[in-house]
């Protein structure tokens, strides 16, 4: 069931067969329905989730009271309020389940301790956040560097099956545009 996660840390630091048991003793797994929440806004966030299956949205309510996702979190992605994580503050954001999913919970409060008895996996988060900060700045070059049709294609290109995995109004909130702009450009 861990196999996945374990997988993904190799690609990063070794574990030996010791420090991967004693890391899986403090995980656990849940199951998340399609529609509803890992996290909602105003809640604390109290764990990082590993997606082993499935797929799930992050976005924030704007001044217009309109969904924006800011991120879809599909198989071997960490995903977190990090924020709310790290303050202890209420979430500005919410995760949802646009698939039946399958998450490895890491706990808030036991992180400290595994990390404590596995150093290199503090390596390992360090190297994996270093990634979502760059895909983080990626994105912002992505949203105000390119033309809506440009960010499309780029997306398509980039994950093509991942452009049917979601439903055509979410895609489209995240590539910051409307639906039907994005009816447009697919009829293109």
């Amino acid at each position: 069931m861990y196999a996945p996660l374990l997988a993904h840390i190799a690609r990063y630091v070794a574990l030996t067969p010791e420090e991967a048991t004693l890391l899986v003793s403090y995980l656990r797994t849940q199951t998340v329905a399609r529609k509803d929440f890992l996290l909602r806004e105003g809640q604390v966030c109290p764990a990082s989730y590993f997606v082993l299956r499935g797929c799930l949205r992050t976005y924030f309510i704007s001044d217009k009271g309109t969904e924006q996702i800011i991120q879809f979190s599909i198989e071997n992605w960490w995903v977190s309020d990090y924020a709310s994580l790290a303050t202890h503050m209420p979430s500005q954001y919410t995760i949802q389940a646009i698939e039946l999913v399958e998450v490895v919970v890491f706990d808030k409060h036991v992180q400290e301790e595994v990390f404590d008895h596995i150093p290199k996996l503090e390596r390992y988060f360090r190297l994996v956040f270093q990634r979502v900060a760059a895909a983080a700045m990626f994105r912002g070059k992505f949203l105000f560097g390119m033309s809506g049709e440009a960010r499309y294609h780029y997306f398509n290109e980039a994950l093509p099956g991942f452009v049917q995995r979601v439903p055509q109004y979410m895609l489209a909130s995240y590539l910051g545009f409307t639906p039907e702009f994005l009816s447009k450009i697919r009829a293109r």
